[in-house]
């Protein structure tokens, strides 16, 4: 539909192309095709995206809209990002300055405004304090979560082992013949063609659905927890507040423990007592990585982790999968997340699994795998 879409919008070729989440349920291939067809179009684009790699591959400048207040800023979105933290490190640093010169001159003024000697001295300090000002800094509305992963028990060498696994849905044969290893200190990338194969295969490595034939083996260490990519499940006809629908998934019952797992994805004061079934989707999501901080596992399975979030959560998602130190499986169509997280990648295919061993920026490249891409699709 999004392909169709876009066909839509770039036919005729406009002078303005008004783009709102062009890249979503795109694949990598179609969407780096976008972006390089974005970068030779000579007229004007204006986009909204939560993928940070397509703002930073196409866009010349960025929009800020904070506060209701509009600014325009050169550069791409990392450029954005930081140029506008260095600006407010700045002002602030300033600021700094000025109150330690203001204190000065009004420690000078009080000791020696009354003495006769040193009345023109006090004098012109007071012309110049009232000269001193403070730089306006306005806060940001935007809040990061925080998003990191303890481990309850270290991870051994063998994670899992995958052999001649196969799936259907709905009677449908999704993949098969898929093996894989996974070893200790590997965060994996899962790809394929098909969403529906990544999302199936994370199910039956989770527990949640049963696989048509093949092994699945895990380490004696692995202490699972997973992120479903559709969560509905969790929430649906639950009459359950927030700290009551997380008290489920927790060892420990005591209400100011799992507010604290709460506070991190930014739910304070009263909002730990409203009902579950009354949340936003980025709600939701915030709550399922409670859940997932909660559990202290050394494997992760996360299927498409950046759903309904804003661009601030998703950086904080980012950097909580980078530093994790455990084994991850992940999938997700967010580029810079994996380009910055996995360091290995599986690709499903119909019949069988090819292993790509190194970072997905090279796997995108590589043209050996995608030799071998081609032979495990019918």
């Amino acid at each position: 539909k999004v392909k169709v879409l876009l066909a839509q919008a770039l036919f005729g070729n406009p002078d303005i192309l008004l783009l709102d989440e062009p890249t979503n349920h795109l694949d990598f291939d179609a969407i780096r095709w976008f972006e390089n067809f974005l970068l030779d179009y000579d007229k004007t684009v204006i986009t909204v995206s939560h993928d940070r790699h397509f703002l930073n591959k196409v866009c010349t400048h960025t929009v800020d809209i904070d506060y209701a207040k509009v600014k325009l800023y050169p550069g791409n979105y990392d450029f954005w990002r930081e140029s506008s933290q260095l600006a407010q490190r700045l002002m602030m640093d300033s600021n700094k300055k000025k109150e330690e010169k203001i204190k000065q001159l009004q420690a000078f003024i009080a000791r020696f405004s009354a003495n006769a000697s040193k009345s023109s001295q006090a004098t012109s300090r007071k012309k110049s304090l009232e000269k001193i000002n403070l730089d306006d800094i306005v806060p940001s509305s935007r809040k990061y979560p925080y998003i990191g992963f303890g481990i309850n028990r270290n991870l051994g060498k063998d994670v899992l082992t995958v052999e001649n696994l196969s799936a259907s849905f709905k009677g449908e044969k999704i993949f098969e013949n898929v093996s894989f290893i996974i070893n200790r200190d590997e965060k994996v990338a899962f790809t394929s063609k098909n969403d529906l194969a990544r999302t199936t295969l994370l199910k039956v490595l989770s527990g949640e659905i049963e696989p048509d034939t093949g092994m699945i083996k895990w380490g004696q260490t692995v202490e699972k927890a997973d992120l479903p990519s559709d969560n509905n499940d969790f929430f649906n006809n639950n009459d359950l507040n927030l700290v009551e629908w997380l008290r489920q998934y927790s060892k420990e019952p005591a209400e100011s423990y799992l507010r604290g797992f709460l506070g991190r994805m930014l739910f304070s004061g009263d909002q730990p007592l409203k009902k579950v079934k009354v949340l936003s989707g980025g709600e939701k999501m915030r709550c399922m990585f409670s859940r997932l901080m909660l559990k202290e596992a050394n494997t992760l399975i996360v299927d498409q982790p950046t759903n309904h979030l804003d661009l601030e959560a998703i950086q904080s998602v980012n950097t909580g999968l980078k530093e994790f130190k455990g084994a991850l499986l992940l999938s997700t169509h967010d580029h810079s997340l994996l380009s910055s997280v996995t360091n290995k990648v599986i690709e499903i295919g119909e019949i069988g699994a090819y292993t790509y061993n190194g970072f997905f920026d090279n796997f995108l490249t590589n043209e050996q795998a995608k030799l071998k891409i081609n032979e495990i699709y019918r």
